[in-house]
């Protein structure tokens, strides 16, 4: 063992008073254990060092050392003043790793100081979430107190403040932190942004000589992490020197572009030197898909839920804390509650529910509880995917699909919260589609796969506000301010053809504009001479210059930022007599078109049309076209869905090779148990025998399925896409719009994650297969756009967008306006902004739609496969439909905590597939010279 590791840990156990091999102190030998980390701990000053040893001895079996591979490498990188992007599972120690070569550094400054460390801000620790920013407070104060403690021993008084700032943060500790600066400060992306801009507290940010971006990966793929972006190329201006950079990141891919994220670029373009640490795979996995019954069809339901609750009381018994997932909040609740109902062993004081609806003291109290290890069990939708510590946590139970490799591995890795335990997660799915879902995702996720995230490109509503920030802040050249944004990551591609249509709409320059109470916000000028009236005598003559309008510019622009839209209920109506029959969340609108049908309150209405906050339905005996949990779940990862294509040609070559035994022997090598292999191999291949191989859809075929519904004299067609609910809401209006054209009639859409199904009258043909191969890529964007015109998509995201760009003020002059009344706005400045040429805000409309909702690149990617001839489309004829259309058919809940009635449909559906298989291989066993088997 190297020497000066032999005497940390003797030095640290002779403190502590025990013999020096004594293994209560350590759980190894002193002389005999190899360290492979002497050098990290080299660099750290002698009081720091000891702290460390002293916290971290007893894990030096699992790391081979004091540090855990992400902090063996971030370490020294951050020591070096390199950026770095830190990329490592939970619990594996990573934003310890980025905090401590920062700690080392001021103490070893206040050290050298007699006056201590300045009263300002030396390292900002961004985090997406408050509760993560205050439990890394909270953490901090360990290392902290238990350094200080060292250096007091020694005679040395080094003080090191943090504390936290957001929008909860009193008027009473934002004016302290004035007089007395935390040295490290931890806020949030919005925050911030705010500071940024706040006279006296920004000029405390000069300083800053390190930011931590926690996260940052659910930061990257919203428009959050687009501000966030612009904020650190703002402080890149505002600091004395480049802060160095450290992002934390989960389980994330493509790493490469998280680095470039994080970084930006120099005023050349050039990308900033950078580092990674990639260490994703470091903790070890124990996954396992369940299904509590082989027959999710014919087994009644009430005894799949029987099943469910008995094998998921099985695993909290079996284990200390247990964190289960569901995919919305409705789910979360019933889970709790029926396992409340169910069995004696859960009550208030042993188990709890945690989501966003919740009050905030009653998500604290729960989060007490799970870092306690006082909750036996704790259910929740998405609200746990990040944030606190919960060291006792030992399993993560999720119910249906996450959705990607990414959130699997971010929910499950909430558990073992120290590297050397095994992380535990059980997936339970209830049905066909989740079950296929899942077991390739988990099969995916022990191969070392991970989805990859996607940046939002050259956003104009997050540009509007940082220019408008920009210019508040003092007047500048133009062309400082244009060079600042496209540093950023998500601008980097910003033209001047873009920069001219924002500019043109902060100045409101378009006619009419400010007769709607929109009006410009900010000047554009070139530096007037001497004697001109807006000359600066900082700036040569003639030089663009922008600058702020309006004498309440800042206080608009502190009370109107950030990026996270606020939502509303809607009130639903009936047309006829003006009924008031319940609310639904405005997220549902999303994809509803004229006539679709869903439940509310156990009745059935068709939807009509929507005004402001208030929909309009007219009641209907039809069944329902879209399901109740529809604007809840999330959407199954593109990247995911290319490989359950590709699973499913893979399903068909052992099908043909050795029929049903042969697929059950090849799935029996993944994660799954033995019920879930046996209903996935009878699924394809009574789907295979039912209608063939060409009714699957591969990496290499989409299929179309015709079915003629005569009882309801309607045309259905389903079209079995597996790559995600966003690819497949784009592609269904695209083809629905030329069924539309083509036939005349109302066409209605139904949207899954495997697929679409169109709708329409029995009388009106169309060939959707050949609508698609139709289709031309370099078209879709236009077409998309134009399928958009006069949705409530399109009214709801400009609503959103015209509020980020300040277009609508959420405040002013103390009154705040709430969503529904800003969606007023909006829809009376709608038509106005459509007929505006080029206008920054509904391009911006237009562009986060098809770009970021609708999966515009997937669906250019899919469709020049098509044209290509790399991918076929095939059309088949059914009188019913195939097993893998049931969830298309049926579009009921697959969770098993709302799905409470489609048991019916599946069970007739299934009847008439396994007839007709029958009744075809008694066919063929009659046919001369054929035997039956």
């Amino acid at each position: 063992m190297p020497k000066r590791g032999r005497e940390l840990l003797r030095e640290v156990v002779r403190d502590s008073g025990d013999a020096p091999a004594d293994d209560a102190v350590f759980d190894f030998d002193p002389e005999e254990v190899e360290l492979d980390d002497e050098s990290v701990l080299d660099r750290l000053d002698p009081a720091v060092r000891e702290w460390w040893v002293e916290q971290f001895g007893p894990y030096v079996p699992q790391n081979g050392g004091f540090f855990t591979p992400p902090q063996r490498e971030a370490i020294p990188l951050v020591d070096e003043r390199t950026n770095a992007l830190v990329c490592a599972p939970t619990g594996s120690g990573k934003t310890l790793a980025s905090f401590t070569a920062i700690l080392n550094e001021l103490f070893a400054r206040g050290r050298e100081s007699d006056d201590g460390l300045d009263n300002s801000v030396y390292c900002l620790y961004v985090s997406p979430l408050k509760s993560l920013a205050n439990d890394i407070h909270r953490n901090l104060t360990v290392p902290l107190e238990g350094i200080s403690d060292r250096l007091a021993d020694r005679g040395e008084d080094v003080e090191v403040r943090h504390a936290i700032r957001h929008g909860d943060t009193d008027s009473a500790e934002r004016q302290r932190m004035l007089s007395e600066t935390p040295h490290i400060l931890n806020t949030t992306p919005e925050t911030l942004a705010i500071l940024l801009n706040a006279p006296k507290f920004r000029e405390k940010l000069r300083t800053v000589e390190y930011v931590i971006v926690d996260e940052i990966h659910s930061l990257a793929e919203n428009k959050r992490g687009t501000h966030l972006s612009v904020s650190l190329e703002r402080l890149e201006d505002l600091a004395d020197a480049s802060p160095t950079r450290i992002g934390c990141s989960a389980t994330v891919e493509p790493l490469s572009t998280m680095a470039r994220f994080l970084v930006g670029r120099d005023d050349d373009g050039t990308v900033r030197d950078h580092e990674i640490v990639d260490t994703r795979f470091v903790r070890d996995f124990d996954l396992r898909l369940e299904c509590p019954t082989d027959d999710l069809i014919n087994t009644p339901r009430s005894e799949i839920q029987h099943g469910f609750y008995d094998r998921l009381h099985e695993l909290i018994r079996d284990h200390e804390n247990t964190l289960v997932f569901t995919n919305t909040r409705s789910g979360a609740e019933r889970v709790l509650e029926n396992l409340r109902g169910r069995f004696d062993a859960y009550d208030d004081d042993n188990s709890g529910c945690h989501h966003g609806s919740l009050s905030k003291s009653r998500r604290q109290a729960i989060e007490e509880g799970l870092k306690s290890g006082s909750l036996d069990v704790v259910t929740t939708s998405t609200s746990l995917e990040l944030g606190i510590d919960m060291p006792h946590l030992d399993l993560v139970v999720q119910v249906g699909s996450p959705k990607s490799v990414a959130s699997l591995l971010q929910r499950v890795g909430r558990a073992g919260h120290s590297l050397g335990q095994t992380v535990e997660g059980r997936v339970l799915a209830l049905d066909h589609d989740e079950l296929v879902e899942c077991a390739v995702m988990l099969q995916k996720a022990q191969s070392g796969f991970v989805d990859r995230v996607f940046v939002p490109e050259k956003a104009h509503d997050v540009a509007a506000q940082h220019v408008y920030g920009m210019a508040i802040n003092a007047v500048r050249r133009e062309r400082d301010v244009r060079r600042t944004l496209r540093r950023a990551y998500p601008y980097r591609n910003y033209t001047d053809g873009d920069w001219e249509r924002l500019c043109r709409y902060l100045t409101a320059d378009y006619e009419g504009l400010e007769s709607k109470n929109v009006y410009a916000k900010i000047w554009r000028d070139t530096n007037d001479p001497p004697s001109g009236p807006h000359h600066h005598d900082e700036f040569d003559v003639g030089e663009p210059l922008v600058g702020k309008r309006g004498r309440m510019a800042r206080v608009i622009y502190m009370t109107n930022i950030g990026t996270i839209p606020d939502s509303f209920t809607c009130e639903v109506r009936t047309r006829n007599g003006d009924e008031w029959v319940g609310t639904l969340d405005e997220n549902y609108l999303d994809t509803l078109e004229e006539g679709d049908v869903f439940v509310l309150g156990g009745d059935r209405f068709a939807y009509r049309y929507r005004r402001g906050s208030k929909v309009y339905v007219d009641r209907t005996s039809a069944r329902p076209t879209v399901p109740s949990w529809f604007s809840e779940r999330l959407p199954l990862s593109y990247d995911l869905g290319r490989e359950i294509a590709s699973f499913q040609g893979d399903v068909l070559d052992h099908l043909r090779a050795g029929g049903r035994p042969a697929v059950r022997e090849w799935l029996r090598d993944f994660p799954i148990g033995e019920n879930a292999v046996r209903a996935i191999a009878q699924l394809f291949d009574e789907q295979h025998r039912y209608a063939g191989a060409e009714s699957v859809a591969t990496d290499e075929r989409l299929v179309v399925e015709a079915e003629l519904d005569r009882e309801t004299y309607r045309r259905h067609f389903y079209v079995h896409s597996p790559y995600g609910r966003r690819f497949n809401d784009g592609l269904s209006r695209l083809v629905a719009a030329r069924c539309a054209n083509r036939t005349n009639a109302n066409v209605q859409i139904a949207v899954a994650d495997n697929g679409f199904s169109l709708s329409m009258p029995l009388n009106r043909k169309v060939d959707v297969a050949a609508v698609l191969r139709d289709l031309d890529p370099a078209a879709v964007r236009a077409e998309l756009r134009d399928a958009l015109e006069d949705t409530d998509l399109l009214k709801r995201y400009f609503r959103i967008d015209a509020t980020r760009s300040l277009m609508i003020l959420k405040r002013y002059k103390g009154y705040e306006k709430s969503a529904a009344e800003q969606q007023v706005s909006a829809e009376m400045l709608l038509s106005f902004a459509e007929d505006l040429d080029d206008f920054a805000v509904m391009e911006e409309t237009y562009r986060e739609i098809i770009e970021d909702k609708l999966n515009l690149r997937a669906i250019e990617a899919v469709l020049r496969a098509i044209e290509r001839g790399d991918v076929a489309v095939s059309s088949i004829r059914v009188d019913s439909p195939t097993p893998r259309a049931f969830g298309l058919a049926t579009l009921l809940a697959s969770d098993v905590v709302l799905a409470e009635d489609e048991s019916a449909v599946l069970q007739e559906f299934h009847a008439r597939v396994q007839d007709a298989i029958d009744e075809g291989e008694e066919a063929a066993s009659e046919r001369p010279g054929t035997t039956s088997s």
